[in-house]
């Protein structure tokens, strides 16, 4: 196993929520995805996000958690991080540093407004505490490829929006198999959590979140779009602001310093 990775889940209100978890650390790391979660949960992917961030591994206990697998109509961002507690509650886990990426960072966001004795550092990525223009245009476009069961124009619409110009280069080859290979049985759990994100707005609230925050963001970011990370640092006192400014929405898998910037400020150097 690499970095002892495993996969495991947890039983909340009779469905499955599965989780990746590995490292040799004592400090609980819990990330939380994007809006991927709702194509794709972290089953099979253990090794994959154990290399990823390896450097990690070797200080914390790392858990990776996807959304429950049966998610009903209207389930909200709140309702996310609400669940979220329960499955840390049923880990053992009473303190942890916390990282969200995109949609994750929504979850996070609402998990430490309402749980702030739980977690002692908070990383918001590429996030946004309320549904901005931009991002209900490129929600709303995705939402209609999902309704309309168009998966191909989904992905490749993610890719155009997330990645930079370099690396589209290296990637739209590989559209006409990237476009077929991982089709879920249907869209329905991607539905739910992208019109979560159409109602997420916890901008007045930001000023709960008192434990040290670093807001990284991507000055060219398509999706959530960087002032949306600049807002969020006004409102967050102690925060420690970070912005890439050659990079976009998939900042965190593009820029070579991300998991080294983020050890950074685990470790209370910046």
């Amino acid at each position: 196993m690499v970095y002892q990775a495993l996969e495991d889940e947890v039983i909340i209100d009779g469905t499955v929520m599965p989780y990746v978890v590995f490292g040799s650390g004592s400090t609980p790391l819990i990330l939380l995805p994007g809006l991927s979660d709702g194509i794709k949960s972290v089953r099979g992917q253990a090794t994959v996000l154990a290399l990823t961030y390896r450097k990690l591994a070797k200080r914390y206990k790392v858990y990776v958690f996807s959304r429950k697998d049966e998610i009903e109509e209207n389930y909200s961002i709140k309702d996310m991080a609400l669940d979220q507690k329960i499955a840390i509650d049923k880990l053992g886990i009473k303190k942890c540093f916390m990282m969200g990426i995109s949609q994750g960072g929504m979850i996070a966001q609402q998990f430490t407004i309402n749980f702030p004795d739980v977690v002692e550092r908070l990383i918001l990525t590429v996030s946004t505490s309320q549904a901005e223009a931009l991002l209900k245009r490129v929600t709303n476009n995705w939402i209609s490829f999902a309704q309309n069961n168009d998966y191909a124009a989904l992905i490749i619409d993610t890719m155009e929006q997330s990645y930079t110009p370099k690396k589209l280069k290296k990637i739209r080859l590989m559209y006409p198999v990237i476009s077929r290979v991982g089709k879920p049985k249907d869209l329905t759990r991607f539905l739910i959590q992208a019109q979560a994100c159409l109602k997420h707005d916890v901008y007045d609230e930001l000023h709960k979140i008192q434990c040290p925050t670093l807001l990284i963001g991507g000055k060219k970011d398509k999706i959530a779009g960087v002032e949306a990370t600049l807002k969020m640092a006004q409102e967050i006192k102690n925060s420690h602001l970070l912005i890439y400014p050659n990079s976009g929405h998939a900042a965190y898998e593009e820029e070579k310093d991300f998991v080294k910037d983020v050890m950074k400020f685990l470790q209370k150097d910046i």
